[in-house]
């Protein structure tokens, strides 16, 4: 009964860390655009965030190291500097977008400027990691996001044609506004794929004093939450493709995409999509900023762990401090959170090789894994995926930019 009720819990927390902000804004933005065009990205991306999951959690329970540790011991600390400093980066601009994307929530609902809002929004999620457990934050958080079910919900109401959304499945190129098409592609796989997510999970994994009897715990959590989470992914897209693009309708603010659960809801769509926006952000806030202050602690062998009093980890307390403070300031500026959003999710397919080789480098290496090595099928997805986003980040960016 325990390890059923912990592949239920990790179900629930796989919704909170795979629908974030990225997973919203380019998922309504795929379906307002192409409509049901883009359904492969989403079922690829699905695919190899499985694989990788299942093999950050797999990683640890065997060895009981973390990612970002496993890679420094064995890569070398000068090595492990580059995925580092990338993830930071990327980290830091992801931050800033799911931060924005709660303040958004907020300005829906109460009419004020996203920008007030970006400074009590960084605060509160300062104090919840300051003042909270890991698993409250794994647990309690998510459950709150399972309103985000609401687009599954909307998505039957409105009964969309099968057959046109099985087409999907197929990848396709749209005779007009291609260079759009490619840009929205890789950045629903960047917001899928995200390098914070399998590095979190390890530390996770970690913290929760995972060892070999949960390695069926691990591919059920993989399997079932990121397939789960990428149903709800699938709604938004099918209910932006259904009640959006029909007006000609392309989501260029957030205040566009609010009205996608108003025809199936009425006015309780709005309010569905602000709630639904504004908790799956938050959740995802916390854990990009428990993620960044993991890897740099464990890249430079602090203490580190959200379960222990900050007095105890105080540079890995200091790390989100800091961070969450400066990500809420490109907020605060007035930047742009669903430019952001869209930048920051293509931004990650670009870092994927950097990321994803020297992991998948341990994940094959006998001396590390044992005989818990990967096969044929989890290396064949993930390299075919990886190169496939970053070789579309690398066209579709520049011409995003040069149309823009």
């Amino acid at each position: 009964m325990n390890k059923i009720r912990e592949i239920a819990l990790g179900i629930v927390t796989s919704i909170g860390g795979f629908l974030d902000v990225g997973a919203i804004a380019t998922a309504a933005e795929a379906g307002s655009s192409f409509e049901f065009q883009l359904i492969w990205t989403i079922v690829l991306g699905t695919i190899c965030v499985i694989a990788l999951v299942e093999m950050s959690g797999r990683l640890a329970a065997v060895s009981q190291h973390t990612l970002a540790d496993a890679v420094r011991e064995r890569l070398g600390f000068n090595f492990f500097i580059f995925p580092l400093i990338a993830e930071v980066i990327v980290d830091f601009l992801v931050l800033g977008a799911e931060i924005g994307g709660v303040c958004i929530a907020l300005q829906l609902v109460t009419g004020i400027s996203f920008q007030w809002w970006a400074l009590p929004v960084a605060f509160a999620i300062w104090l919840l990691l300051w003042k909270g457990t890991f698993g409250l934050i794994e647990n309690g958080i998510s459950f709150l996001g399972l309103i985000t079910l609401a687009f599954v919900v909307a998505t039957f109401k409105l009964r969309p044609a099968l057959p046109a959304v099985a087409e999907g499945i197929l990848p396709t190129i749209p005779q007009q506004d291609t260079a759009h098409y490619l840009f929205i592609a890789v950045s629903i796989l960047g917001a899928l794929i995200s390098p914070y997510l399998f590095y979190f999970y390890s530390s996770g994994a970690v913290e929760d004093k995972w060892d070999r009897s949960h390695l069926g715990v691990n591919r059920a959590v993989a399997g079932l939450g990121m397939g789960f989470g990428s149903v709800v992914s699938l709604g938004v897209l099918i209910v932006a493709a259904q009640v959006l693009h029909p007006r000609g309708i392309q989501v260029d603010s957030y205040e566009q995409a609010a009205l996608m659960l108003t025809q199936p809801f009425g006015y309780w769509g709005f309010v569905l999509f602000a709630a639904s926006l504004g908790i799956a952000c938050f959740g995802a806030a916390l854990e990009v900023s428990l993620d960044t202050a993991y890897i740099v602690a464990q890249a430079f062998g602090w203490n580190w762990g959200e379960s222990l009093h900050p007095k105890e980890a105080a540079r890995f307390s200091f790390v989100y401090t800091v961070f969450v403070f400066l990500a809420s300031l490109l907020m605060v500026v007035g930047i742009d959170p669903l430019q952001l959003t869209l930048f920051s999710m293509a931004l990650t397919a670009v870092i994927l090789p950097v990321t994803i080789i020297p992991f998948l480098v341990l994940m094959n290496d006998r001396e590390y894994v044992g005989d818990h090595c990967n096969g044929w099928i989890s290396n064949s997805i993930t390299i075919f995926t990886m190169v496939l986003a970053f070789v579309l980040a690398i066209v579709a960016i520049p011409l995003e930019v040069l149309g823009g």
